[in-house]
């Protein structure tokens, strides 16, 4: 089976092929950022696709973010190409869970901890983003959590 690397690389040919400028810039800077991962450090070496993934999570964060920068500077086309982008990566990333999944997570990890309050919002946070794994984007976890503890 491909690496989910191999698989960007394959991608991009077809893109290049097809013409299709906003994936072929797109595939081009994820494997820049997945390429400067891998040679980061002291010795260069290769990522699996759990460490490709969170490099690609992180690129689309990032496309969301300037894309919320540029809406709120006045400038909606610049902001529909980011949310595009981000799309185009998304495509990549496992699927994100849904509101009632993340819930029972986090009702489930606050159960087998036996934890409430605020105190425990680290403890919480660790184990329910350890099973969670990339599938929701911190901020939602962390509200949620936030949520469930105060209501405990």
């Amino acid at each position: 089976m491909n690496t989910l690397k191999e698989r960007l690389r394959e991608d991009l040919t077809v893109a290049m092929r097809a013409r299709d400028d906003l994936r072929l810039s797109t595939l081009r800077l994820a494997l820049a950022a997945v390429k400067d991962a891998e040679v980061a450090g002291t010795t260069a070496r290769e990522l699996d696709d759990a460490e490709v993934e969170k490099i690609l999570a992180r690129e689309v964060r990032k496309r969301r973010e300037a894309a919320e920068a540029f809406a709120a500077a006045g400038r909606p086309e610049q902001s529909s190409r980011e949310n595009a982008e981000g799309d185009v990566l998304a495509d990549y990333l496992p699927s994100q869970l849904g509101e009632d999944e993340l819930r029972a997570i986090i009702d489930e990890v606050m159960a087998e901890l036996g934890l409430t309050g605020m105190k425990a919002m680290g403890q919480v946070m660790k184990a329910a983003q350890a099973r969670i794994a990339g599938r929701a984007d911190g901020r939602r976890v962390s509200e949620l959590v936030r949520a469930r503890l105060s209501e405990s």
